[in-house]
C-alpha cells in the first residue's frame, strides 16, 4: 500500500522510523518532507501535502506527525475528501479505519515513545473500514455537509417532519 506521510520538526524523527518501519512490511511509503531536520518547519504544508496526494491517490493512506498531532489532524481535515483520525491507543487507531473510513492518520511524537506510535501505524494501516450500514450513513452525512454546507437533518428534525 501507498502511505504518504509529512511532519514538522517535532515529528521528523518518528517519520523517518515509519518509513523504515513501512519499508520492511513491503508497504510503499512517500516521504511528503520535511527532508531535513529545522526547528523552524512548521506543519501545515507537510500535512496538506500529504492529505492532498491521499485524496488524488485512490487506495492510498497518510500519515501526518507532530508533537501533538492535534494541529496536524486539523491540516489535513481541511483537505476536501480527507478524514484523518487522532490514534493515542491502537483501539482508536483501528475505530478510525474500521468506523470512520479514514484515511490519514495522525500521530503525536510527544505523546507516547516510538513503538507506541509504530504500532498504532501499523493497526490503523492493517484495519480495513468495515462498510457496516451506520458508519456508511454517518460519513455520508459528513460528506453531504462537505459538499454543500448544509446541516444534515437532526433526529428531532426528522421525528417533526415525519
Amino acid at each position: 500500500m501507498r502511505v504518504y506521510l509529512g511532519s514538522d520538526h517535532a515529528g521528523f524523527t518518528l517519520k523517518a522510523r515509519l518509513i523504515a518501519r513501512l519499508t520492511e512490511l513491503g508497504h510503499e511509503p512517500v516521504d511528503c518532507g520535511p527532508t531535513e531536520l529545522r526547528d523552524s518547519d512548521d506543519y501545515p504544508p507537510y500535512c496538506l501535502l500529504v492529505a492532498t496526494l491521499v485524496v488524488a491517490d485512490s487506495g492510498s493512506l497518510g500519515i501526518v506527525i507532530g508533537g501533538s498531532g492535534n494541529g496536524e489532524a486539523i491540516a489535513a481535515n481541511k483537505v476536501h475528501g480527507v478524514r484523518c483520525a487522532l490514534a493515542f491507543s491502537v483501539e482508536t487507531a483501528q475505530l478510525g479505519r474500521e468506523h470512520n473510513d479514514a484515511n490519514v492518520l495522525s500521530l503525536g511524537a510527544r505523546m507516547y515513545d516510538e513503538d507506541i506510535a509504530v504500532s498504532l501505524a501499523e493497526a490503523f494501516i492493517a484495519t480495513p473500514f468495515s462498510g457496516a450500514e451506520r458508519h456508511v450513513r454517518r460519513i455520508a452525512l459528513l460528506s453531504g455537509y462537505e459538499e454543500t454546507g448544509e446541516l444534515p437533518p437532526r433526529r428531532e428534525d426528522v421525528a417533526a417532519t415525519g
